[in-house]
């Protein structure tokens, strides 16, 4: 098992080696680190002694890429020791698109989200979160690890609006950008659909339900997830009859997704973060690193257009299109299309 890397400060830190039976030239070290100073927000308040949880995994020389996906991420991008823990198994490991043997993964737990750093208390009122405040307490976690600049920041929906956030507050410690399903703002269409899901949520809530609210959300998320493709090709045959009712073979999908969620993560911080992605609002003018936007045609929650009218805005953007039936979740899916454009994290210029 490692030890803590030399100079790393452990103060206000609770570090440790991560356990790991195989890919010893990975190492991987987590840790939650208390913010010496008190977190003014944007949108008013302040957290005091904040936390932010974290996990830095890959050679210890190579440059730092951070990942950051949507609401339900944290700071396991990828598990080597149980695979099934990472929520970018698919895109980030050995050999993968964002490869941890070239690069060292940076991962984190969201402020106001239900894992390590701090986030709602049920019964505790909570201020309201902006990806600009998700940038900062990013940024401060960076001084802490002692790492002045990353290589790039990879972010995929809630993550991308994090990462665009932070290119425009602090260009000088980021050498590129890879956004994917974010824009600079959220779509109102999209914030209709999460306007009811925090309802649902809040009305369950004080019903003495939260945990049937969260399962109901996140099952009218997932409708907005996917692509109505896929839900053709996956859930178009006769529905069956239980207890007299029928039932759909979509209902088995969608309430099955929610009840995991449900599981997993707490109803105040899912009221949190969704409110955040509804707040996200930052002048893309403002960012001067190479900027590479990934969108999907068939995605619901961030139009094409939007991310066409993104890279409209960025000084040195650039759009890659691709197809998938996936949807917006096509960044959890799509590792074989998002390979070549990955390929700048390393070093290697791709084709236009």
């Amino acid at each position: 098992m490692s030890s803590t890397p030399p100079n790393w400060s452990t103060a206000g830190s609770d570090v440790r080696a991560v356990r790991r039976a195989s890919h010893e030239s990975v190492p991987a070290f987590e840790g939650i680190h208390e913010l010496p100073t008190p977190l003014a927000l944007h949108h008013g308040g302040t957290l005091e002694r904040a936390r932010i949880g974290w996990r830095l995994h890959g050679p210890r020389d190579a440059p730092v890429v951070v990942a950051l996906g949507g609401i339900s991420a944290h700071r396991r991008v990828f598990d080597l020791e149980e695979p099934r823990q990472g929520w970018w198994a698919e895109i980030a490991g050995p050999g993968r698109a964002l490869d941890c043997t070239r690069v060292r993964v940076l991962g984190i737990d969201f402020l106001g989200g239900s894992g390590t750093s701090t986030g709602p208390v049920a019964g505790s009122a909570f201020p309201s979160l902006s990806s600009v405040d998700q940038a900062e307490a990013l940024c401060r976690l960076l001084d802490h690890l002692q790492i002045p600049r990353l290589r790039a920041i990879v972010g995929a929906s809630y993550g991308g609006m994090v990462a665009l956030a932070f290119a425009a507050a602090h260009g000088t410690r980021v050498e590129q950008l890879l956004v994917i399903s974010a824009a600079d703002r959220a779509h109102p269409m999209a914030t209709a659909w999460r306007c009811v899901q925090r309802r649902i949520v809040r009305s369950a809530m004080a019903a003495g339900r939260p945990e049937q609210g969260l399962e109901l959300a996140r099952a009218l998320a997932m409708t907005t997830y996917r692509s109505p493709e896929e839900f053709a090709a996956r859930f178009a045959h006769p529905p069956r009859i239980e207890a007299g009712q029928y039932v759909f073979p979509v209902e088995d999908y969608l309430y099955a997704r929610g009840r995991e969620f449900a599981s997993r993560h707490r109803p105040e911080s899912f009221l949190c973060l969704s409110e955040s992605i509804d707040l996200h609002e930052v002048d893309v003018a403002r960012i001067d690193c190479p900027t590479t936007a990934i969108a999907v045609r068939e995605d619901l929650l961030v139009p094409i257009g939007d991310m066409r009218a993104l890279v409209s805005r960025l000084p040195r953007g650039q759009l890659r299109e691709i197809s998938s039936p996936y949807g917006h979740d096509a960044f959890l899916k799509e590792g074989g299309q998002l390979q070549p454009v990955f390929e700048s994290l390393y070093g290697v210029s791709f084709s236009e």
